[in-house]
């Protein structure tokens, strides 16, 4: 079945439409009450989740639907070795549609291919989550009227930032948006979301090391924490955790419209006193991601009884070049294919399907 694992599986009329429907849920609950009756959501969770975890299962109880899943990757079979594959399929049985979060990039992928229902990425390692970015867009369209013409500054950790990543590939299709990426040097944007995103879409953009300066500028200001849970050391993260703080004085430097988004769960990156200005977005964020949430479950299961398949990527090579991404799906799953598409034919680059890894052809 058609599936949701990057942001780009879906065209910007198809988001438009999500965007619409997620506004008319607002409006009339009611209406929407009964759509998923004798439906049933399994969740997925192989990391530890409160806000993604919930509000997908609030969003399939909202539309009258079931749930069930597991919020621990040790009490499923995976801690007795079962596939990412196997699982897929069993659950299959059981569902009508999942959503799985995973600590391996590409698992949602695996997943989808072998499932005979919908499958909705809710976050795979450092790679993306292209429901949180749902989530943004209905935020910013509701707080700010518009999805083009604006300045959004990304600030934190943007190496490991997965919803970053998925933030700029949706924003980058957008008219006239411009990115102002404020990190340590560390936690800089990668290089392949520059060349993929930032270069492919034309988007202008500038990077600093300070907040200060850049929020004058923004229309949005898109916070990260620090993820402990992607570094390798320790120390480095003890460094870089406080690298940014949000206070009221530098919110005395942004424009009166400008929106603060957050993904939540933030640490210590914005101050509790910073909830009182109503420019403090990220709890009206988190229900819109309920709302979103509800809107793609109708939207991918209206598609799978009209039989819409997954759209499988072009100009790839199997098992002729290998991915050595520790964080990759392909590092603990033995049996997979090892799968590259063609990014960059003149120069003979390719990327793994699923973790973005780049390899050159020799």
């Amino acid at each position: 079945m058609r599936s949701l694992i990057d942001i780009v599986d879906f065209s910007t009329e198809e988001i438009f439409e999500l965007l619409e429907t997620a506004c008319d849920i607002s409006e009339n609950p009611q209406k929407y009450a009964d759509r998923c009756k004798g439906k049933t959501l399994a969740t997925l969770f192989y990391e530890p989740s409160t806000r993604t975890r919930l509000s997908f299962e609030a969003a399939m109880l909202e539309l009258g639907g079931n749930v069930l899943g597991f919020s621990d990757a040790g009490s499923s079979s995976a801690s007795k070795g079962e596939s990412i594959a196997d699982t897929a399929k069993m659950i299959s049985c059981y569902a009508n549609i999942m959503a799985m979060r995973h600590p391996k990039e590409g698992a949602p992928y695996v997943a989808a291919k072998s499932a005979s229902i919908p499958v909705i990425n809710a976050g795979d390692g450092g790679h993306c989550h292209p429901t949180q970015t749902l989530a943004d867009l209905l935020t910013i369209y509701r707080e700010l009227g518009r999805l083009d013409h604006l300045t959004v500054g990304c600030c934190g950790d943007l190496k490991y930032g997965r919803t970053v990543h998925s933030l700029l590939s949706a924003m980058g299709r957008y008219e006239n948006v411009k990115v102002v990426l404020i990190s340590p040097e560390e936690l800089r944007l990668p290089k392949y979301v520059r060349y993929e995103v930032l270069d492919k879409y034309n988007m202008e953009y500038e990077e600093t090391t300070s907040l200060e300066e850049a929020m004058p500028k923004l229309d949005v200001l898109y916070m990260t924490r620090i993820q402990r849970e992607r570094f390798d050391s320790f120390d480095e993260y003890e460094r870089l955790k406080d690298s940014y703080v949000l206070d009221v004085e530098k919110m005395k430097l942004a424009k009166p419209e400008m929106r603060v988004l957050h993904p939540l769960p933030r640490v210590n990156e914005i101050s509790v006193k910073v909830d009182a200005d109503p420019r403090a977005a990220y709890f009206r964020q988190a229900l819109n991601g309920k709302l979103m949430r509800m809107a793609l479950i109708l939207k991918l299961l209206k598609e799978a009884g009209e039989g819409l398949q997954m759209t499988e990527p072009a100009n790839t090579v199997t098992n002729t070049l290998f991915c050595d991404n520790p964080r990759c799906i392909t590092s603990c799953e033995q049996e997979l294919d090892h799968v590259f598409k063609c990014v960059e034919p003149t120069q003979g680059i390719y990327r793994c399907v699923y973790c973005e890894s780049k390899k050159k052809m020799n």
